[in-house]
């Protein structure tokens, strides 16, 4: 069975505030669109206003306070890279398949094909030559790669994956910098799209066809203003 996890926490400042209500969003979508059973499993802060059939892990603070070396504003997510970890794999389930998903996505279709993939380590290809993967969606088994939580150090690691030159941000440059001679992913032939870079850039803000998620990175989020005005399908879809 896979275990659908995402993350919520609470950020002063950030660009995005997240609510319990993007999670229960993000829950009943895959459950619309995944017709197998699976776990869902929020990793946050503060659990309040969860649906029962969510299962969550309490947050932790390790790497949280190291900034973003691509973006200083930008997102720094070096905490999540714990779900790697042995002890992680503990908690959920040694060699339980991962799926590691944002919030801020809208799912269009059958993830059947996009969840049904057996190789080690998958991570979203954006299409973007100048950030190619990104860790809006990462797939792996609990407890199969260690090394990526094990060899992190909080004073030369993300300048190591920064100066590789291959790769922005935060965890996602990490990530490819230890995972990338084994890289896997998905990318806009599997129905995976980008709002900012396919959906408006390329298709006038409508939904491609085939698509099967559209991953909101930056800004917009699917439920602002802006992106429902521009994008009246977001309605369809994200609830």
């Amino acid at each position: 069975m896979i275990a659908v996890i995402t993350f919520k926490w609470s950020k002063p400042g950030y660009r995005s505030t997240f609510l319990p209500v993007h999670v229960n969003t993000l829950r009943r979508m895959v459950a619309r669109h995944y017709p197998h059973p699976f776990r869902f499993i929020c990793v946050t802060d503060d659990p309040a206003g969860l649906d029962p059939e969510i299962e969550h892990i309490p947050l932790w603070d390790d790497y949280s306070a190291i900034s973003n070396p691509s973006w200083p504003s930008g997102p720094s997510c070096y905490r999540r890279l714990k779900v790697h970890s042995d002890w992680f794999a503990d908690q959920i389930g040694r060699g339980t398949r991962m799926a590691l998903i944002d919030l801020d996505v809208v799912i269009t279709d059958d993830l059947t094909p996009i969840f049904h993939r057996e190789e080690p380590f998958l991570m979203w290809e954006t299409g973007n030559p100048s950030i190619t993967h990104c860790a809006s969606m990462v797939m792996a088994r609990a407890g199969a790669h260690p090394e990526i939580w094990d060899t992190f150090d909080s004073k030369t690691s993300p300048r190591l994956a920064t100066q590789d030159g291959r790769m922005k941000g935060s965890d996602q440059a990490w990530l490819y910098y230890v995972m990338r001679k084994q890289l896997a992913g998905w990318g806009t032939r599997h129905g995976v799209y980008s709002y900012r870079d396919h959906c408006v850039k390329q298709y006038q803000s409508k939904l491609p066809k085939g698509a099967r998620m559209v991953i909101f990175h930056g800004r917009p989020d699917p439920w602002s203003y802006s992106a429902l005005q521009a994008s009246p399908w977001i309605h369809d879809h994200y609830y």
